[in-house]
């Protein structure tokens, strides 16, 4: 027998298909989450996400408290972005009872959220290079700038993580002059540590070997799908909420959305790297042009003193933003007591996870593993 004849022998074998379980505890699984893996030897043939394991009644609890002492359940949907969750929520119940924000607090608003991208992005990067088997070199050098702005939110809401920082109508505390200048020699270091970065990782042979045609989205998959963040803006899809919508004072600032051209898991890491840049060049604007004036509004003020007083109107409104994992948003529905009728999250961890069977199937089971990585997920919003 040939050769030729003895492969084409081989490859007639009907083989049969193996499931296997990564998780719930498996490590690179990015929290209480299990993957369902058909496999025919090492190749993904079916994958089905499995989730649950960590439901907290996020919104059932909501529905049951006053609205202000929702705020801090917010910080525990995804523990990596605490001040953007905040953000996202206060501008649902203000959309609801028509609280304008003073300019002063929505710069501060604006301060925080950039800072939180930079903090998940710089996680995101550092936890996909230990997927990859960096060990942990490259965490410790990203947690080394992370632990830097905890240390501005702890100072700022006297939280590291879960800050419950924002409130309606403004923020919890004003910054002081010397705090502003703390978070410029931030903006004025950080760009050289992404420098340093990205040196070492963007033409990395691993690096690109592992990742560059590895788990590609299309963009009629992303856009069907609901896929928003830099997961949607890696197969270059020009779509960023802060654009679109141009909520708080967003309007004001000049930044650019940087977009990926295939939507792999390159594409996913490298716009993260580039939307790090673009949220440095607003935190120098919002340093410089920050106004004076008051941090909260004063009819909002009382809702402070008596949360289950505070009656918002009956109606419906939906408050979102660009969160670092995509569109976040809250719906809430008032019949004008003191606690929401309705009240539902729109998470972006759980809306990007849907495609997770479609970018990993004819891959190996080792490339499901940064699939998953590249495409952020925090289980705490997964699961709500």
């Amino acid at each position: 027998m040939s050769q030729d004849s003895k492969l084409q022998e081989i490859n007639d074998i009907d083989t049969q298909t193996i499931e296997v379980n990564l998780g719930p505890q498996h490590p690179s699984t990015h929290g209480v989450f299990r993957m369902q893996a058909s496999l025919d030897g090492e190749t993904v043939v079916g994958l089905k996400p499995v989730f649950g394991y960590l439901h907290r009644n996020h919104e059932q609890i909501a529905e049951n408290i006053s609205y202000t002492a929702s705020m801090a359940y917010t910080d525990r949907l995804d523990y990596i972005t605490s001040m953007t969750n905040n953000f996202a929520y206060a501008l649902a119940v203000e959309k609801l009872a028509a609280i304008e924000v003073p300019e002063r607090a929505q710069y501060i608003r604006v301060i925080m959220a950039e800072l939180t991208r930079l903090v998940n992005h710089i996680t995101l990067i550092g936890f996909l290079l230990n997927d990859l088997g960096a060990f942990f070199t490259p965490v410790l050098y990203a947690f080394r700038e992370r632990e830097r702005i905890l240390d501005i939110f702890e100072e700022a809401s006297g939280s590291r993580m879960m800050c419950n920082y924002f409130r309606f109508g403004g923020v919890k505390r004003d910054l002081t002059p010397a705090w502003l200048e703390r978070i410029q020699k931030i903006v004025d270091a950080f760009p050289a540590f992404l420098d340093e970065f990205e040196a070492l990782l963007a033409k990395n042979e691993i690096l690109c070997m592992r990742c560059q045609n590895v788990g590609v989205l299309s963009q009629e998959l992303a856009v069907n799908a609901g896929i928003t963040g830099p997961v949607l803006r890696a197969t270059g899809v020009n779509y960023d909420i802060r654009k679109t919508d141009r909520y708080s004072v967003y309007d004001r600032f000049e930044f650019r959305v940087p977009l990926g051209k295939k939507g792999d898991t390159y594409d996913r890491y490298f716009v993260r790297m580039l939307e790090m840049r673009e949220s440095l060049k607003i935190l120098a604007q919002a340093l410089k042009n920050i106004p004076a004036g008051e941090i909260m509004n004063k009819k909002a003020a009382p809702i402070l003193k008596a949360p289950r007083n505070f009656k918002p109107p009956v109606g419906d409104a939906y408050g979102r933003i660009e969160s670092p994992k995509g569109e976040l948003g809250f719906y809430l529905v008032s019949d004008g007591t003191a606690q929401p009728w309705r009240y539902h999250v729109r998470p972006p961890s759980l809306i990007n996870l849907t495609v997770l069977e479609d970018l990993c199937l004819g891959h190996k089971l080792a490339d499901a593993i940064i699939i998953l990585g590249s495409i952020d997920i925090v289980l705490g919003e997964v699961d709500r």
